[in-house]
């Protein structure tokens, strides 16, 4: 079943919100919790991420009904890859390496920026280039 693609862009501009606050603040708590947060989107889909709930419960219901929708594989995807680089950040910051904690929250940030503001995700884009990949191998 294909999903609204309000949803995940939502998502980003949350995550974008948190990831910033991280590199200002480098609050190793508040990444623990987007990396909880990658986790539950990867795991179930972005839909049972907690930004996917806000936006389900909350925002979807104030809004027209959707217009486009898009695959849930690539987000699903892009949230797995923002999974490792905030678990790179957060183990950067549990190991007192604040260079590889700013620089992995920093990906991170500059990914979900691009798709809250330009709707561009890259994670999802990497996600097609893999599936084109392994495709044409067999």
């Amino acid at each position: 079943m294909d999903i609204d693609v309000r949803g995940p862009r939502f998502g980003a501009a949350v995550t974008t919100v948190v990831l910033a606050v991280v590199l200002v603040t480098g609050s190793g708590w508040l990444l623990a919790w987007q990396t909880l947060a990658f986790a539950l989107g990867a795991a179930g889909g972005v839909g049972r991420s907690p930004y996917g709930w806000v936006f389900r419960r909350v925002v979807r219901p104030r809004l027209g009904p959707p217009t486009e929708f898009e695959s849930p594989e690539p987000p699903r995807f892009a949230q797995a890859v923002g999974l490792v680089f905030a678990a790179v950040g957060l183990a950067g910051f549990a190991l007192g390496l604040g260079w590889l904690g700013l620089s992995a929250t920093g990906a991170a940030l500059a990914a979900a920026f691009l798709n809250a503001a330009f709707g561009y995700c890259l994670g999802c884009e990497f996600y097609l280039l893999v599936r084109r990949v392994t495709v044409r191998a067999r």
